[in-house]
C-alpha cells in the first residue's frame, strides 16, 4: 500500500511538473506563436494561402509535397522565405518564393495554370495584311492590300465573306479604320485618304463606290473617324483638319501645328482629340505641349465652316 502511494503520489507531481512545463507550448500553439529551434524562442506563425486556376494543382513547400491540393492554407509557418511550386497535369508549372511573415496571411490566389496545348484556333480563310476587331459587333476585318480586298467574319470565323474593293491605284496604306456605323471604312497614305463603302451610297452626283481625298500640299501623319461616321479628323505635318468623307470636299484647318511628326490619340465616345505639338522658350529651346480638342459640341460649325475657302482662319486655330 504504501508503495503504490508513493507511486501515485510521484505519478501526480510529475503530471503537474509536465503540465507547468508544457503548458508555453501549449499556450503560444494557441495563440498562434511556434517555438523556433534555431534561436530557442517562441515566434509568431504565419501561413501561405494558395488559390489556382484551374484548381486542383499538387503543393510543394520548399521540394516537399503537402496533403492538400489547391486552394489550401498552410499554417504555423515561422517567418521567412518559402519556395511554393505547383504542378497540374497538362498544364505549365508555377514557382516562386513567398515570404511569409509573422501574424499575417501571404496570398498565392491569383496564379493561372495555363495549359500545355492551348485552344488555338486559325480564323482567316484568305490571305491579309492587317485586321481590326470590333468587340462591340464581334466581328473581325481582314485587309489584303495585295489584292486590295476587305473581308469580314465573326469572331468564330464564321460567315467569312469580302465587304469591299479597295482602289487599283492606292498603293501603301499606312493605316486604316472602319466607320462606327460600320458601312465603310478609309485608307491612306502620306498623300492620299480613301473611304471606301460596303454598299453602295447614293447623292446627288449619283452612286459612288469610293472617295478620294488628294493632299498633295501636306503629308498626312493620322487619321480618325468622327463618332457621326461621316467627319474625318486628320493630321498632318502642318495642321489638325476635319473633312467630309465626300467627292470634292475641303478640309478646314482646325489648329496650325510646329511639329511636322505629332502624336494623336482620337477618343470617339466623346469626339475629342489629343495631340503632342512643339513651342519654342524665349530662350530657343523647343519643348512640347499636350493638348486637349473637342469636336462634338461644335459639329454644325464646322459643317457651315466646311463652306468657306481653303486655309481660312477659324476661332479654333491655335495662336503662334
Amino acid at each position: 500500500m504504501l508503495n503504490f502511494q508513493r507511486t501515485r503520489g510521484f505519478l501526480f507531481y510529475l503530471s503537474v511538473f509536465l503540465f507547468f512545463i508544457g503548458l508555453p507550448f501549449i499556450l503560444s500553439f494557441a495563440l498562434g506563436y511556434k517555438f523556433n529551434t534555431l534561436n530557442l524562442k517562441f515566434v509568431k506563425t504565419g501561413l501561405i494561402f494558395i488559390k489556382t486556376q484551374p484548381a486542383g494543382a499538387k503543393i510543394y513547400l520548399n521540394g516537399k509535397l503537402i496533403a492538400e491540393r489547391s486552394p489550401a492554407s498552410m499554417q504555423e509557418l515561422l517567418p521567412g522565405t518559402y519556395k511554393v511550386a505547383l504542378e497540374l497535369a497538362q498544364h505549365y508549372p508555377w514557382k516562386a518564393e513567398v515570404e511569409v511573415e509573422a501574424g499575417k496571411v501571404s496570398r498565392v490566389d491569383k496564379v493561372i495554370l495555363f495549359p500545355m496545348r492551348p485552344n488555338l484556333q486559325q480564323l482567316n480563310q484568305e490571305k491579309f495584311s492587317s485586321f481590326h476587331i470590333d468587340t462591340e459587333k464581334k466581328m473581325i476585318y481582314y485587309l489584303d492590300q495585295e489584292k486590295k480586298i476587305l473581308y469580314r467574319s465573326n469572331l468564330d470565323a464564321n460567315n467569312f465573306e469580302d465587304i469591299a474593293t479597295l482602289p487599283d491605284k492606292f498603293m501603301q496604306i499606312n493605316g486604316w479604320e472602319v466607320s462606327a456605323d460600320r458601312k465603310k471604312l478609309f485608307i491612306f497614305n502620306r498623300y492620299q485618304i480613301s473611304v471606301i463603302f460596303f454598299d453602295i451610297q447614293m447623292d446627288d452626283e449619283g452612286s459612288v463606290s469610293s472617295v478620294l481625298l488628294d493632299y498633295p500640299q501636306e503629308k498626312i501623319v493620322d487619321v480618325f473617324w468622327h463618332s457621326d461616321s461621316y467627319h474625318l479628323v486628320v493630321l498632318t505635318d502642318k495642321h489638325v483638319q476635319v473633312v467630309e468623307s465626300r467627292p470634292g470636299a475641303v478640309p478646314i484647318n482646325l489648329v496650325e501645328l510646329n511639329k511636322t511628326e505629332a502624336a494623336a490619340f482620337y477618343d470617339t465616345k466623346e469626339d475629342t482629340l489629343y495631340f503632342s505639338d512643339s513651342q519654342r522658350s524665349p530662350d530657343g529651346s523647343a519643348y512640347n505641349n499636350l493638348y486637349k480638342l473637342e469636336l462634338s459640341v461644335n459639329l454644325y460649325l464646322l459643317e457651315r465652316l466646311l463652306d468657306q475657302p481653303f486655309g481660312a482662319v477659324n476661332h479654333l486655330q491655335k495662336e503662334k
